[in-house]
């Protein structure tokens, strides 16, 4: 692995692009962001309500669940709105079911009470990485709902024990000209020989890594070298999510 090869914007192939994180961004619900990985935009924001599913009613348990869609101008050209074509499509139902697996993977549910969490993610702009953006986004609304129970009285944690175990957040890594890169845009996503999202806890440890050869099978050392600049994306990306959570409500947090 090289730092030193240029992309088309100038960056390394171990640097992030611009991030930037802003608290409360929306206004409403108990917890928001607006998470910005280069030009791709998505808020994410937190509601929490009374009761859980009914397959959970009687555990004591809450539940945490997301849902992720995208504005019909979100890209270049315009999409039909799902709601009006009347039809979820399997990638929205895909990526809405990772970022809710991202997020219970930190999340004590027995201390929510029968609560549950839901975390809205959509996408205002589309440049690549707009699942991973959603997951780190989602991870700062769901803190801030937290909190907000915590201090009501709503969700009560157990002595010694948070409501959230660690912090969580996902990046895109992929192999473009023969070359491993961190956090693809849309101009390298497209054309990239492996294509990988890794999902990883502030702490380090993995919890989803979906990899996939697009046009020439990666080896055992290839895997290596994209986990290795996953896993310091991500470290950054933890760093971004603590000040984020330290600042002020609608401060903008930027991390080159």
């Amino acid at each position: 692995m090289t730092t030193t090869h240029l992309r088309a914007d100038g960056r390394a192939t171990d640097q992030l692009r611009p991030v930037a994180l802003t608290r409360g961004w929306s206004g409403t619900g108990e917890g928001s962001v607006l998470v910005e990985f280069g030009a791709t935009r998505v808020l994410c924001v937190a509601s929490l309500t009374e009761g859980v599913p009914r397959w959970r009613k009687g555990s004591g348990e809450g539940w945490v669940t997301a849902e992720y869609a995208m504005l019909p101008r979100a890209t270049s050209e315009r999409s039909s709105r799902e709601s009006v074509k009347g039809k979820i499509g399997g990638r929205t139902h895909e990526i809405s079911r990772l970022i809710g697996r991202s997020l219970r993977a930190v999340v004590d549910v027995s201390a929510l009470g029968e609560n549950t969490i839901v975390l809205d993610c959509d996408v205002l702009r589309a440049d690549g990485g707009t699942r991973t953006a959603s997951v780190t986004g989602a991870y700062i609304a769901l803190a801030e709902a937290v909190r907000w129970a915590t201090e009501r009285g709503i969700v009560a944690p157990r002595a010694g024990a948070p409501v959230l175990t660690d912090s969580v957040s996902a990046i895109s890594v992929g192999i473009v000209d023969g070359v491993p890169m961190l956090d693809l845009p849309y101009v390298e996503d497209v054309r990239a020989q492996t294509d990988m999202n890794v999902v990883q806890t502030g702490s380090g440890a993995f919890v989803e890594v979906q990899g996939t050869a697009e046009h020439a099978p990666f080896d055992r050392a290839e895997l290596g070298a994209l986990l290795d600049l996953a896993t310091a994306g991500n470290s950054r990306l933890a760093r971004a999510q603590r000040l984020c959570l330290e600042a002020g409500v609608g401060e903008r947090v930027e991390v080159a």
